[in-house]
């Protein structure tokens, strides 16, 4: 089940409200967990199938290991068989080899199997490995549980349901945010949801929605469309239109994936971090990536690059900790050496910021580092999207000026046609933070009057956006959310 389902926005979510308030109280406990928890369950189900038995395994078997590392580091809880440090490592190697399994097995079979047949070796057969929705995400989740736990910034959950809903809460179960338990502990024993809360969530919702329906989806048939077409009728003009329309399709897909989590959440009276913080108007690849899927690059920072040793051990190591970050956060999103060349590219260019290009980019004028900072990430989502590397590298080769195709086999005015232009139009005033400066102007300098006029326009262009998105959906305008399969 998504959130751009009919089913889930007119007769799950209504019905999960309906419930979860029944009691008329606006504070909610056991009560509220036990609903959020079962209906976490069918949701994940509804999509997951078997693999539901997948997820409650893993939740199970982190539930123990947080109790088992507590209780080794306890003293008074009397001595136990195995250090908390062995079943930490116990722990992680477990949730990193469900993930290895179901994730990479055929990667690296493929990469044997070329292997082998490079040394004329008959290839080993191997079975094609279903990928479950969301393993990266609740994989990490679990990992720093156990790990929080560890370090002494969490305590062990002894309610079964307030650990199984950390892990499996439904707003961020498929794509995130990536949540740490220690900022969720208090929030599962008590929460208090108010009426401005609530109106929070659904305004919050309803943005997620219309950036996923309105300008993600109708983004994506242009993209996908260009990303498919052979290189002899590529043209540079298809190229850089295929490239901006996937730009603004990752962007308001994950995002708006994260405003709709973060919107369901608060619904509940849960408080999700931000997870993007306009990453298109950084001047910079480390502003970049201080902006852009926030709680993935936290949990990188906190779990591999500070116990890899940081920036502590000289620069030599510093870069070698960021490559190698970056090396499995492009291997983290996909089984594919795209992914990893994806991440060594972006690795790349935070260390050669950190040499020196850093510095002599805050010279330049702002627009300049602007336009450096997009190029940048544009090649990058080059590689991100491309089904190979030979895909790339002819992609590349096109936005260069080097395409093969004339542009007559295809005209380029096939795919931007008036709606398209119009979603790339607010894609680009979207990614800027306008909106926010409004609401500021608005809440500082604008008078009584001018505040009313503009939240009747508010409320109205809310309910404008989520009946078009409705008509949309409708329509059978739909693309999954690009983060799901990973």
């Amino acid at each position: 089940m998504l959130f751009t389902e009919p089913t889930f926005l007119f007769l799950f979510l209504p019905v999960l409200v309906a419930l979860y308030f029944a009691t008329g109280s606006r504070e909610h406990g056991a009560y509220g967990n036990w609903l959020l928890l079962v209906a976490s369950v069918i949701f994940y189900a509804k999509g997951g199938g078997a693999f539901t038995w997948l997820m409650l395994g893993s939740i199970a078997f982190n539930y123990w290991m947080a109790i088992a590392v507590d209780g080794a580091q306890n003293p008074k809880r009397g001595r136990t068989a195995f250090s908390a440090k062995t079943i930490l490592t116990f722990a992680v190697a477990v949730n990193l080899a469900v993930l290895g399994i179901f994730k990479y097995a055929n990667f690296f079979a493929d990469n044997i199997n070329a292997l082998f047949l490079a040394l004329n070796v008959r290839p080993v057969a191997v079975p094609h490995v279903l990928l479950p929705i969301g393993i990266s995400f609740f994989t990490f989740h679990a990992i720093s549980y156990v790990v929080d736990v560890y370090r002494r910034d969490a305590t062990a959950q002894k309610s079964p349901v307030h650990a199984a809903l950390y892990l499996l809460l439904f707003p961020q179960l498929i794509a995130g945010p990536i949540i740490r338990y220690r900022d969720l502990a208090d929030q599962l024993a008590r929460r208090l949801v108010t009426i401005d809360d609530f109106a929070y969530g659904v305004r919050r919702f309803v943005v997620g929605l219309g950036k996923k329906v309105l300008i993600a989806n109708v983004v994506a048939s242009p993209a996908d469309q260009i990303f498919g077409m052979p290189f002899g009728e590529l043209s540079a003009a298809h190229a850089w239109l295929g490239v901006v329309c996937y730009t603004l399709q990752i962007y308001f897909d994950f995002s708006g994936y994260s405003d709709m989590a973060i919107g369901l959440g608060r619904m509940f009276g849960f408080r999700f971090p931000e997870n993007f913080r306009w990453p298109y108007v950084a001047t910079s690849v480390q502003g970049f990536w201080r902006r852009w899927h926030i709680s993935l690059s936290t949990w990188f920072r906190d779990y591999v690059y500070v116990p890899l040793g940081g920036n502590r051990r000289g620069p030599a190591r510093t870069f070698l900790n960021l490559w190698l970050v970056f090396f499995l956060c492009g291997l983290w999103h996909g089984a594919a050496w795209t992914f990893v060349l994806w991440g060594l590219y972006h690795g790349s260019f935070l260390v050669l910021e950190r040499l020196g290009l850093g510095r002599w980019l805050e010279g330049l004028w702002t627009p300049a580092r602007h336009a450096y900072t997009m190029l940048a990430v544009m090649v990058g989502w080059v590689f991100f999207r491309a089904e190979s590397l030979r895909q790339a590298v002819g992609y590349l080769a096109a936005m260069a000026g080097f395409a093969t195709g004339s542009g007559l086999e295809q005209h380029v005015g096939l795919q931007l046609n008036s709606i398209v232009a119009l979603a790339l139009a607010a894609g680009v005033l979207g990614s800027a933070p306008l909106l926010p400066r409004l609401a500021r102007w608005r809440r500082d300098v604008a008078t009584m009057k001018v505040r009313a006029l503009v939240e009747s326009g508010r409320l109205a262009g809310l309910a404008l956006l989520f009946v078009a998105s409705a008509m949309l959906m409708a329509a059978g305008t739909y693309n999954p959310f690009i983060y799901f399969r990973f």
